[in-house]
């Protein structure tokens, strides 16, 4: 008689426990370190906020994950700035401007879902441009309201606007260099790490 055959062990179908342990902490990492380089001396408005929403939009798998990373990310650099330097920073915390500073992290956050599964250098481009006039528009909108030079009028705001003119070059350049650096670096630390290959949280 024919030995009946054993049934062979299966392979796994899901991803190991490395990949949904190494996903988020790699993408919270990267997250966590870019904000802090809010730190570091840089030009006026040259800020990886408006990247690392945009990043942690593309790709956290988890919604949820994706806007709380990028919020604790920022308010713990707010912390930090605000610990150093106190002054302004310290007073940012008592206004509106820190409400509409946070959801704009979270409008672009939600703007960066738009991304997911279509990270391309064309597509990240439109979108670090959107996110920058999306934080343009909402940032001097707060600076408008928190600050009593400005007439709080139509023609006050479109003082607070042209005041910021000069400094939306660095906003751009900024989100642009974050964006690089973060999905370009995600995207070769994925070329080499099988773990980071599909999107978890």
């Amino acid at each position: 008689m024919k030995p009946a055959a054993t049934a062979s062990p299966s392979a796994p179908t899901g991803p190991s426990v490395g990949t949904f342990v190494a996903g988020p902490m790699v993408l919270a990492g990267l997250i966590l370190a870019a904000a802090l380089t809010r730190l570091l001396p840089h030009p006026p408005n040259f800020s990886p906020v408006a990247a690392i929403a945009l990043f942690g939009g593309a790709y956290f798998a988890s919604r949820q994950w994706a806007f709380i990373v990028p919020l604790v990310a920022m308010l713990i650099s707010d912390l930090a700035l605000a610990s150093i330097n106190g002054g302004i920073y310290a007073s940012w915390f008592s206004g509106v401007g820190i409400w509409l500073g946070y959801a704009c992290v979270a409008l672009t956050t939600a703007l960066g879902f738009g991304l997911r599964g279509r990270v391309g250098g064309g597509r990240v481009l439109g979108f670090g441009l959107a996110a920058s006039v999306l934080f343009f528009v909402a940032s001097n909108f707060g600076a408008w309201l928190m600050m009593p030079e400005y007439p709080k009028s139509v023609g006050g705001l479109g003082m607070a606007y042209t005041a910021a003119i000069p400094f939306f070059q660095w906003t751009v350049l900024g989100t642009l260099f974050y964006s690089a650096l973060l999905f370009g670096g995600f995207a070769l630390l994925r070329s080499r790490v099988p773990a980071l290959r599909a999107q978890t949280a």
